[in-house]
């Protein structure tokens, strides 16, 4: 039996499940114990990921997953610095960060809230100046990225070392966004295996092991959009695959 924080894992017959509580000191005595006598936490969530680590207690998803997939200006610094290809995107601070991102981009484009954003929320189509300057009221930092005439894109899971899903995800008319959760409907129809390659090289590269990983095909060219620890069930239901029974097995011969 295996210890848990966060409630991702709480239908696995072999996974302990003991919540995030604000403060350590409100675990129970039993529930302490078995947190440091764990040789692995699963799902510990971002803030106590930080102290396990600090301790040197190995961690499911590791500490660089949380450290870098839900921010998106880690993310994409990764991305360049790892040679990833990745739609032109740049973040702006500052007082005149209108004045700069219009300097850099034109119109249409993609902003972003940076950090914490997923399943589609915080993704903004940005059609004029008097629409950036609203996007920029909700954000201290800009992260903007080209617009790409999309209608579809490929979500790759990775768990542990291993691709475990991967699926298209087509926009809904008029939308310019393909998450199931902004109406986007899921394909089964095969993936392309240079996809499944990009997506675990990605994944092995940055030090993520559960990951949700966004790739396009735009003008003959894969590119990695982004990456989500927030990745859905619905691809695994649609195509038959019984989430929770595959992390049993998968922590049962140590895979994660």
């Amino acid at each position: 039996m295996v210890i848990a924080l966060e409630h991702r894992l709480r239908r696995c017959r072999n996974v302990r499940t003991l919540g995030v509580r604000t403060n350590f000191v409100d675990y129970s005595d039993d529930e302490i114990r078995a947190i440091r006598q764990a040789p692995k936490i699963y799902y510990p969530s971002v803030f106590y990921a930080d102290l396990f680590d600090a301790m040197g207690k190995p961690l499911f998803p590791s500490y660089h997953t949380y450290k870098c997939v839900q921010d998106k200006i880690k993310q994409t610094a990764l991305f360049y610095l790892l040679d990833i290809p990745h739609p032109f995107t740049r973040v702006f601070y500052g007082k005149r960060r209108l004045e700069k991102i219009v300097r850099v981009f034109t119109f249409p484009l993609i902003a972003k809230i940076p950090r914490g954003s997923a399943l589609g929320r915080g993704v903004f189509l940005v059609q004029n100046e008097g629409e950036l300057a609203a996007y920029l009221r909700l954000s201290p930092v800009a992260y903007i990225q080209e617009y790409l005439a999309l209608d579809r894109d490929i979500r790759v899971v990775v768990i542990g070392d291993r691709v475990v899903h991967a699926y298209w995800r087509l926009a809904a008319q008029g939308e310019y966004r393909s998450n199931v959760a902004a109406g986007g409907t899921i394909s089964l129809e095969k993936v392309p295996e240079k996809v499944l390659t990009l997506a675990l090289h990605t994944a092995r590269a940055c030090g993520w092991d559960d990951v949700g990983i966004d790739i396009c095909v735009h003008q003959g060219r894969f590119l990695v959009l982004e990456a989500n620890m927030k990745y859905g069930k619905e691809g695994f239901r649609r195509a038959g695959i019984d989430y929770f029974k595959m992390m049993e097995e998968m922590i049962d011969n140590g895979a994660i």
